[in-house]
């Protein structure tokens, strides 16, 4: 084992490298394109043995990964935002083919208006696709969950491609220490890939298809899908304590931060979580007990764990860095369904946006989601979601109002 300084996106293309990736469709996209440069380098100077296809988009990279694992080899690929978006048609395709492969995305809010910095939005539209997804926080989560990924999608139980994301910039290019495992040490830990009875020989070729089918067969096959995924929860959890004994690094579902005595809980997912860590320390100084729940795994979402670990908690307050038009907080919105009607649950749960294109939130900011819970703990009553802004970011954003508002005006004027 080595420590080297990493980017996210270099300990990205460290794990494809450390699992024998064996085929690598690419289609670069700002802030990916690092990963797809450091495997093709790799591959060119024979320190990588595998076979990297440049694509025309990423909706024919995605398809081209689903068609790779259905023959049998071990699938990398990595995307961003607009591209991930781009292969949303074959994101649910190659998850009903049950085709499993790994594939990177490295979250930036999408259009419009156009952004480079990072939100969720990007990955939670791929939330009901089929593939499984890990989200990190460090560079070391990045590599080792790429790792974990290829085990979890590649196990009979499940067999389902994954997502590993990462948050671009923030993540992609910072460079931390990452233990970098032995190479033989991983590739006993990911395995071979064994692909049952799929195969492809051009001596012996079988047909491979997907029939068109009515409403009760379709069913059925969503079912078992939908089963899979399920598996996915258990599964994950004995490929993390693996790891953990092999590597001495510990990746539960649910990564928990000081609260088994906490009265007060963030939840909150993605690199901007670590700023979470840091104001539950500074709060904890101050004498207040609040604590932090960071969900790794999102699909399959991982309820029990949630129900147990907030079982007996006076308040949540979950931090969102995406919003669904129309309702709010995609993170809020599921806790709650896990939630509710449990008997034990925190009776205050509150939704917070925030981080929204890459905007950071500040130390003071956790202060008052922190005070603000603790108020409505108090008073008995929710207040309703709230969208972090600063003061003199809330001017700024009513002079644009007001300058669209003259503007519509003089256009109504000329009509």
């Amino acid at each position: 084992m080595k420590r080297k300084l990493l980017t996210g996106n270099g300990a990205a293309a460290w794990g494809a490298r450390l699992a024998a990736t064996d085929y690598i469709p690419a289609f670069p996209i700002t802030p990916q394109t690092e990963i797809i440069e450091a495997l093709g380098n790799w591959i060119d100077t024979d320190e990588m043995d595998a076979r990297m296809v440049t694509l025309e988009s990423e909706h024919s990279m995605i398809t081209s990964a689903g068609a790779a694992a259905a023959t049998g080899v071990r699938v990398f690929s990595a995307t961003s935002s607009q591209g991930l978006l781009y292969g949303m048609e074959m994101l649910y395709t190659v998850a009903g083919w049950r085709a499993p492969f790994v594939l990177v995305n490295v979250s930036r809010g999408l259009s419009s208006p156009i952004t480079l910095e990072p939100d969720h939005n990007d990955i939670l539209a791929a939330r009901d696709s089929g593939f499984l997804q890990i989200h990190c926080s460090t560079c070391q989560e990045v590599l080792d969950s790429t790792l974990m990924a290829f085990r979890l999608g590649e196990d009979p139980r499940v067999r389902l491609p994954v997502i590993v994301n990462l948050d671009g910039f923030y993540l992609s290019f910072t460079r931390e220490p990452v233990e970098i495992p032995d190479e033989t040490a991983a590739r006993q830990f990911v395995g071979d890939y064994d692909p049952e009875n799929i195969r492809f020989r051009a001596s012996s070729p079988v047909s491979q298809a997907v029939a068109v089918l009515g409403g009760s067969p379709y069913s059925y096959f969503r079912y078992e899908s939908h089963l899979a995924a399920q598996n996915g929860l258990a599964v994950y959890d004995e490929i993390a304590t693996e790891f953990a004994e092999r590597f001495g690094r510990s990746y539960t579902a649910i990564e928990s931060y000081r609260t088994d005595d906490a009265e007060l809980v963030f939840v909150m997912m993605g690199s901007f979580a670590t700023k979470a860590r840091e104001a539950v320390d500074r709060l904890r100084e101050n004498g207040q007990a609040v604590g932090l729940l960071r969900p790794r795994l999102l699909r399959p979402f991982p309820a029990q764990h949630f129900q147990q670990l907030l079982a007996g908690k006076k308040g949540v307050a979950v931090i969102d860095q995406n919003i669904s038009m129309g309702m709010g907080g995609v993170l809020h919105s599921e806790l709650a369904s896990a939630l509710y009607g449990q008997p034990e649950s925190p009776r205050i749960l509150l939704s917070f946006i925030g981080g929204l294109g890459g905007r950071d939130i500040s130390l003071e900011e956790f202060f008052e989601i922190s005070a603000v819970t603790q108020r409505a703990v108090e008073e008995g009553q929710v207040p309703p979601p709230r969208l972090l802004y600063t003061e003199s970011e809330l001017r700024e954003v009513r002079k644009l109002q007001a300058v669209a508002k003259v503007e519509r005006d003089e256009l109504g004027e000329k009509k």
